[in-house]
């Protein structure tokens, strides 16, 4: 039996990498959402990992560059679950609904939390376009899951851009109030939240 190499294969290297990439992340994420952007600083990062700050600029770059990232991150996840949304069978409704208890429960996790605390202002015009097209994009799904299900009949007829707008609204509440260590989870407090929503929906 050959012996093996004591040295990392390529996808270990680029595994380990990643791995050390997201903790910096997910650190980051949990400081700008506790402190805030501006009062979270890359040493304070570094030093809850216990590692150095070039370490952060190795993996990630600067502090915007961070943040962008965290953006993203959420932002994907909100694709994600728009993804999932789409394949749901049955009617319009049915699939907004999908669509709304996911975009409740990523904007309760951290990423996705840093999306709704994290004010455009803080970042310079580029990323702060790169941020909007992505949030512009999800808008539009929303939207457009909106005026499906009033094609098919299940919600009664309205200004879609207005339900979207409100729907979202909604849905970005929790990720100021909701706190990881109270009595609901976030699927629970994400479902009757959307209960609530899509009753206000319906057909009379």
């Amino acid at each position: 039996m050959a012996e093996r190499s004591p040295f990392k294969t390529a996808a270990e290297r680029s595994e380990e990498r990643e791995a050390k990439r997201m903790a910096v992340l997910r650190a980051a994420v949990r400081m700008f959402n506790a402190r805030g952007y501006h009062q979270t600083s890359l040493d304070d990062v570094a030093a809850s990992l216990g590692i150095s700050k070039p370490t952060i600029y190795h993996y990630l770059g600067n502090k915007e560059q961070v943040l962008v990232e965290c953006l993203t991150i959420g932002m994907n996840q909100l694709l994600a679950a728009s993804d999932d949304a789409r394949e749901v069978h049955g009617r319009g409704i049915d699939r907004l609904r999908a669509f709304l208890q996911g975009y409740a429960e990523v904007n309760m996790e951290d990423f996705g939390r840093c999306n709704i605390l994290t004010a455009n202002e803080a970042l310079s015009p580029d990323a702060r376009e790169t941020i909007r097209l992505l949030k512009r994009r999800i808008d539009g799904i929303l939207r457009e899951l909106v005026e499906q299900a009033i094609a098919d009949g299940s919600v009664a007829p309205c200004d879609p851009k207005l339900a979207a707008l409100t729907l979202a609204s909604a849905l970005n509440g929790p990720a100021r109030w909701h706190r990881p260590d109270g009595p609901q989870s976030p699927k629970a407090i994400a479902t009757t939240l959307v209960d609530f929503l899509v009753a206000g929906l319906a057909p009379r």
